[in-house]
């Protein structure tokens, strides 16, 4: 294992669902003696900052700052496209002259890539979702290219591409699976997971810090049950439906409720609070799920991690991409309920949590699934692997 001080560059974008997963990795990496280079918008960078890396700005053009995010697909894909075009020259002016020994990148900052192959230094994914397996390109690529706009969008692609200095030209393949990614995820929520090619990809599982090192919040005294409430960060402009878990869960007898509501709903719009309810607009989520005893969640895939790893039930209310899919796979593992945003009433989320709390079944999967997530090697072990490649 080589312990080598190297500068390591990490590229990410400024959307807090991609940037957490593989946070503590970075800390880990600079905890280690290694020189961690983060190039991201410079609204992030006090985030970046925390872990001792040294922030390198490279401004973004994705709608982070109002949400604005499109759901046509391709329209979507387009704004990624667009990020990576006006991206690459930053990181070149960034990096040229300040080579790194080893590239990371975020899966939505492929710009980070085609500089990697211009430089001929070794690349590896951080992939904050689930990874494409051998059938993907029939199962999902294939109908994407379908969808109107697609044509010109690979077009586009195709010619940024060509003058971007990358070894690989061939659209398919660069924005596919590459030759090295760190899944931080668990396995489990991996769709297909039987296909997926481990000589390229490897699953570490939710990668966090050591216990006592995030933020704390303590559970109150008398609360038989805790239950989180949370959206994530981005699909959190949703009053009517946080008016719905007030309604289900406020005065339920035995349970403490801790309701997220982020920064796109003011509190003053759900109306009377109940005594057993806070209300924040952003809480440690990790600490909370360590002591609840069940969790509503958009399914996002960090979500669904932190939910795994702390072995709790779930009722999953997905929001948007692919959280409806990550709703359907904890379904099917047994450690959920789906109900989707216009079906979640008072009544159907209150029968929910009484039924996945009653069910043993239930309990016993989430303790499996706990030791499993454990298991995969986290932060550590990234860590580890990346070290690897240096060697």
């Amino acid at each position: 294992m080589s312990r080598r001080r190297a500068h390591i560059a990490m590229v990410g974008i400024p959307v807090v669902s991609h940037i957490l997963p593989s946070l503590e990795v970075i800390r880990e990496l600079v905890a280690r003696g290694h020189r961690v280079t983060y190039a991201n918008d410079p609204a992030v960078s006090e985030l970046i900052a925390g872990t001792g890396a040294e922030p390198v700005p490279c401004t973004s053009v994705l709608p982070v700052a109002d949400n604005n995010w499109p759901d046509d697909p391709v329209a979507a894909m387009s704004l990624f496209l667009a990020d990576a075009v006006q991206a690459l020259p930053q990181l070149h002016a960034a990096y040229d002259h300040d080579r790194a020994d080893l590239y990371l990148y975020d899966i939505g900052a492929y710009a980070e890539r085609a500089l990697a192959e211009a430089q001929d230094r070794p690349v590896l994914q951080l992939s904050p979702t689930f990874v494409a397996w051998k059938s993907y390109d029939q199962d999902v690529a294939a109908h994407l290219r379908r969808l109107p706009g697609a044509d010109a969008y690979r077009a586009r692609f195709a010619q940024w591409l060509t003058g971007s200095g990358a070894s690989t030209t061939d659209v398919d393949t660069f924005s596919g699976l590459p030759a090295r990614a760190l899944a931080l995820i668990p396995r489990a929520m991996q769709p297909h997971a039987d296909q997926v090619d481990t000589d390229r990809v490897t699953f570490v599982g939710p990668c966090y810090g050591r216990r006592g090192e995030e933020d704390g919040w303590t559970r109150p005294v008398d609360a038989e049950n805790v239950l989180l409430i949370s959206l994530g960060s981005a699909y959190t402009r949703r009053p009517e439906f946080y008016r719905q878990c007030l309604a289900a869960f406020g005065d339920l007898p035995g349970w403490q409720v801790v309701l997220q509501i982020g920064r796109h709903t003011d509190a003053r719009e759900l109306g009377d609070i109940p005594p057993n309810v806070e209300v924040h607009s952003w809480v440690p989520q990790r600490a909370i799920l360590e002591q609840a005893d069940a969790f509503v969640t958009h399914a996002g895939m960090g979500g669904c991690g932190e939910g795994l790893l702390a072995g709790v039930p779930m009722i999953a209310v997905p929001q948007a991409a692919e959280q409806f899919l990550n709703a359907d796979r904890l379904v099917e593992l047994g450690v959920a309920r789906r109900i989707d945003t216009p079906d979640a009433t008072a009544e159907t989320l209150r029968t929910a949590l009484s039924e996945l709390v009653a069910d043993p079944e239930v309990g016993r999967r989430s303790t499996r699934l706990r030791a499993e997530a454990r298991a995969e090697g986290g932060t550590k072990r990234a860590a580890d692997l990346i070290e690897h490649m240096l060697s």
